[in-house]
């Protein structure tokens, strides 16, 4: 852990924005690999166009592309855009996570979750699918984490926190569940990935149930204008949910718990609790 009285917080910052991107790097290879089925591990990483393994110096976050132009060295082919823009993220969301939950157990997880949900955007974007492997994998990783590290749902009991966990992944899949089983009545089609329900489902057992509920309101607001978009320009229905979904359960664990104070909610939800004697 980095000592803010030694060391200025800005050289801090770029410490932590560093490690981020280097961790980036390693979600990009998720997001291209994951979808293909191909393994994480081998072979090392090389060009898609002209399949030339690319060099360590021209694998540095951020630097080797800005270095090489955005081109392979080898074919001269055109990086993809998404490949910087995936280290930038992760190394900013690494920098507010250490600022806001500190370089601890809780913060690790709270970035674990921050990666899944990185991963997770990116292949929905690209496929229209978000793999089990992120989604249930990081739901039996949120119930363990629960146990592990209480602290995540406000108490010093496991068994509690495990129990706000169970309670947290039913809320959130159920939610979205239940409003997919209405769209297909509506709409006559399937209106809901089942890759989103099980990835509110991963988030409610970390988060908790309020965060992903306030995520599941939140959500429709911002996908309204991509939607209106999707629908009146490329005259498509089609749009993919995971990335609004995660940029609503960033705002929930980043901003959620400020919301339900600001509202008054919070001191409802805590009488609503001890009532049922959940906390107990």
């Amino acid at each position: 852990m980095i000592d803010s009285s030694v060391v200025p917080g800005w050289l801090a910052g770029l410490f932590w924005f560093a490690w981020g991107s280097c961790i980036g790097s390693f979600l990009n290879v998720c997001i291209y690999r994951m979808p293909r089925e191909q393994s994480l591990v081998r072979p090392r990483s090389r060009c898609p166009k002209c399949e030339r393994m690319i060099r360590w110096y021209d694998n540095i976050p951020l630097v080797s592309y800005a270095l090489l132009g955005g081109r392979c060295r080898s074919c001269h082919h055109p990086i993809l855009w998404r490949y910087p823009l995936v280290e930038a993220v992760t190394g900013l969301a690494t920098v507010a996570t250490v600022a806001r939950f500190g370089a601890s157990t809780v913060g690790a997880v709270y970035l674990i979750f921050l990666c899944g949900l990185i991963t997770a955007s990116f292949i929905d974007f690209e496929f229209q699918i978000i793999p089990d492997e992120i989604s249930l994998g990081g739901l039996a990783l949120g119930v363990a984490a629960s146990g592990l590290v209480p602290a995540l749902h406000g108490t010093d009991s496991r068994w509690v926190a495990l129990v706000r966990s169970v309670i947290g992944g039913l809320a959130g899949g159920g939610l979205l569940y239940g409003t997919g089983v209405l769209g297909d009545v509506l709409f006559k089609k399937e209106s809901m990935g089942g890759g989103d329900v099980k990835l509110m489902a991963m988030a409610g057992s970390i988060l908790g149930w309020k965060a992903v509920v306030l995520a599941f309101f939140l959500a429709p607001m911002l996908a309204l204008l991509p939607g209106l978009f999707v629908l009146l320009v490329k005259r498509s229905h089609v749009i993919p949910y995971g990335p609004f979904l995660s940029l609503a359960l960033v705002a929930a664990l980043f901003y959620g718990a400020d919301v339900l104070r600001a509202t008054g909610l919070e001191e409802a939800v805590r009488l609503l609790w001890d009532y049922y004697g959940w906390g107990s």
